[in-house]
Order: C-alpha cells, then structure tokens, then sequence
C-alpha cells in the first residue's frame, strides 16, 4: 500500500503542476495512408482520416483500419494545395447523418459540399452530394482547407487569398470578395439563392461593402484552424509569404487579421492598408530560418484532454518543414517551445478524438497520438496501443480494454489518499466496470500483474 500512495502522491503532484514542461512525443496509431490531410471525429470512437487524393478512412478504437474507404470523392489533387482538404461533421451527425467536406473540383474552385452516411455507419453515399458553396480560385495555391462547426452550430469555412504570391490581386482584403476569409454560414437553413443562410449575427450583415458570410478577412493561407472548446477562441495557422509564420487568436468575428499590409507583424505592403489600429495582430509568430526551402505552419488545437495534465491549456501546433511540434500556453502565449524533432513526416494536421486526446500525421502516411512521455512508464508507452482504459473522464461506467486477449490479471482502482476502492477480474479483451458507486474525483487505475497505471477522472 506505501507504493501505492507515492504512486499517487507523484501523479497528482504531476497532475496539479500545470507549469510543468511536457515532454512530447508521439505514438503510433495507424500506417499506410495516402497523404493524410486531415483528422477528424464523429462524436464516437472513431478517427476519420481525410486523404488529399479523395478519400476517407476509418481508424477503429482498436486501432486497426477498415478496408473499405468511409467515403471517396472525386476531385482535383493535381497541386500540392489542391484536392481533399478538410472534414466536419453536423453537430447532429448521429441523428441526420450529415458531414461536410471541402475540395478542389476538376476546374479549380473550391467547394463545400454536404453528404449523408448509408445505414451502415462505415459507409457513406457518394451519390448524396448537395452543393454548399463554391467559389472561384484564380490559381492553384492557398486554398484554405480547414472546416468547422462552432459551439453557435454555425459552420466555419477557412479560404485562402487566391494563389500566386503576395496577394497581386489585394483580395485579402477586398470585402465583396471571400478569398482570403474566414466564413460563418449555417447550413441548417437557406436564403434565396443560397443553399445556406447567413446569420443575423455575422460581424458586417448590413454593411453593404462586405460579404454578409464574411467573419474574419485579412488572411492568407489559413489551412488549419480550431476552435478552444473552453473559452470559445478561435485559433488559426495562417501560412506565411516568405518570411514569418503566425498564429491569430480571436473571440467574435470583425478581425482583420492584416495580409497583405502585413507578413505577421512586419510590414509587407501597405499601399492603401487601414490604421495598425484596426488591424489584429498574431499572438505569436516564427521567422523562416533558411533550413529548408519552404515553410507552412500547421495550425492544431489548444490541448483539452484528460489524459495528459501538464498539456492542459496548451496551444500545440507544427510546420511541414521542422518535423517537430510547437507549442505556447494559450492563456499566455510567450516563447514558443520545441520537442524533439520526429524525422520524415512533414506533418500537415493535428486532430482530436471524442475524448479531447490528440493526433498529428504528416505527407509520410502515418497518424500518430500526442503524449507527455513524462507520464508514461517505458513499459506503458510501449503497450499504449494495446491497453486502454475509457472513457477517460467516466461516470458510470469504465472499460479496461485491450487489442489482444491478456493473461490472467486484476485491475484495482485506488483513490486520491490510495484506498483500494474497488477491483475486478479482467474478463477477455474488454472489462467494463460499475463505479457509479465512486464520488466524483481523480483515481488510480492499476493492473496488478501487468503492471500498467492510468490516472482516471471521474465525474
């Protein structure tokens, strides 16, 4: 019992320093994809993988892949910035069966288009397009990409500023145009002439100089962006020129965000640029420094999960060049920090799963699961793929599950003081234990022969 408590003791001095570094790295989920683009989640335990060539695969909570793409749509992948760029599902996925994808079409606009899942859950019917949106690209970069649902249940639509370098053409910051801006539509709904509305509520409804689906403008190349679940912010990972990269944080829309007046805070090209005054300018930002030939910031998400504390309220983000990932406090963005570098992958997207936990991959075809190694044991990191314990927080119920059938073995649960509260007999590849009985709380799930710790939230 004495372990136990320092066991516990340790964890929950790790749990409650928030000011502690993580040490990052990232673990294997899943291989062989083809340029994976985009990770998404349907409110289940599933992980959606958006390949740029058309398709979406399926990661299963065992980890494995389903054979059978979820979906494969036909579109134009003829750049590096074309093709498949981004996946969100309708806050009601699980009773309207609606999921909304952005690609490049064969003429190169982009589109934002609406499907519907067959009856099997695995499978979604190509024939179900409805148009959204399209809007002309007058050459084949900056694209945008990323798409979103916010907590409002308005969908969210990054667009680049049209291509070719240094926005010759100023439509990041022309009004009457959508190139270069970050859209709000609802989809539940539409104007004449749409196939969506605009909410009353979008920052310039009634100002006739600006698009109404207009909520933020003044970008470049926004390919991935996310929403912070707790304080509602709006984080994005807008692609530099050839000089800096940033990152933009916004509450409510009306932000310009100042490309092309501006390459991050330094000025880029001020002819006829509103006021410094009226501008937004990153929370942070990077130089390029010549170590490769190009520079993309992959935007991610500020960390929310239960699983690694010292990563709670972290702003976590990469560059296809660096193979590394970045990260600053959210609440406080300061200097920028660096794990090591993972060689190879030129990630290009994070994601999360249902439960907040999150995922990175990268051009090289493998998706990968963030962790703070410093709360992992060498032999817990080397099983992470074959025992799980979820959900992760729980309420009543939680499963001790793993990939392959276990020996004999015992999980016990220990409270904050390390009182055994409760124990079960391990019964084949998937446990589920009662603790409605078990107060609300942090916990130490343990088990005994396999000796794997998990720290456990319940609610």
């Amino acid at each position: 019992m004495k372990k136990i408590k320092i066991l516990l003791t340790l964890f929950l001095a790790t749990y409650i320093s928030y000011g502690q570094d993580p040490d990052i790295d990232i673990l294997e989920v899943a291989s062989g994809f083809n340029r994976p683009i985009d990770i998404q989640n349907a409110g289940d335990d599933r992980l959606f993988i958006v390949e740029q060539p058309g398709a979406i695969q399926i990661i299963n909570d065992d980890n494995t892949v389903n054979s059978t793409p979820f979906i494969s749509i036909a579109v134009n992948d003829s750049g590096n910035e074309q093709g498949l760029l981004g996946l969100a599902f309708h806050p009601e996925y699980a009773t309207n069966g609606f999921f909304y994808v952005h690609y490049t079409r064969n003429n190169g606009a982009s589109r934002i288009s609406r499907f519907t899942v067959t009856d099997d859950p695995d499978i979604a019917d190509p024939n179900s397009e409805f148009e959204i949106l399209e809007v002309a690209q007058p050459f084949g970069n900056h694209n945008g990409g990323g798409l979103a649902f916010g907590e409002d249940g308005f969908l969210y639509i990054a667009l680049g500023d049209g291509g070719s370098g240094g926005d010759p053409g100023n439509r990041a910051q022309n009004p009457a145009i959508l190139l270069g801006k970050m859209l709000r539509i609802d989809v539940d709904n539409q104007d004449e002439g749409l196939n969506y509305s605009i909410p009353d509520s979008n920052p310039f409804v009634g100002n006739t100089s600006f698009r109404g689906e207009i909520w933020d403008y003044g970008l470049r190349n926004p390919f991935r962006f996310s929403f912070d679940d707790e304080t509602g912010a709006m984080w994005i990972g807008d692609v530099g020129q050839n000089a800096v990269e940033e990152i933009d944080r916004g509450t409510g829309g009306g932000h310009n965000y100042g490309w092309r007046c501006y390459e991050g805070s330094s000025t880029f090209n001020t002819s006829g640029c509103p006021d410094e005054s009226e501008l937004t300018f990153p929370v942070a930002e990077y130089p390029h420094d010549n170590s490769c030939n190009f520079f993309s910031i992959v935007g991610g998400y500020v960390y929310r999960g239960a699983e690694f504390p010292t990563m709670q309220g972290t702003y976590f983000f990469s560059d296809t060049c660096a193979d590394d990932i970045r990260y600053i406090d959210a609440a406080n963005p300061g200097a920028i920090m660096f794990s090591e570098s993972f060689n190879n992958n030129s990630f290009v997207t994070f994601g999360e799963d249902q439960d907040k936990e999150l995922y990175i991959s990268g051009l090289a075809g493998t998706v990968y699961r963030v962790v703070d190694a410093n709360l992992l044991s060498v032999d817990e990191f080397a099983r992470e793929n074959t025992i799980r314990v979820y959900p992760n927080p729980a309420t009543n119920t939680v499963h001790i599950a793993f990939s392959d059938r276990p020996s004999t073995d015992t999980v016990t649960i220990f409270d904050i003081t390390g009182k055994l509260v409760k124990s079960a007999v391990i019964q084949g590849l998937d446990t589920v234990i009662d603790i409605d009985d078990l107060t609300t709380g942090v916990y130490l799930v343990q088990l005994k022969n396999t000796g794997y710790t998990q720290k456990l939230i319940i609610n």
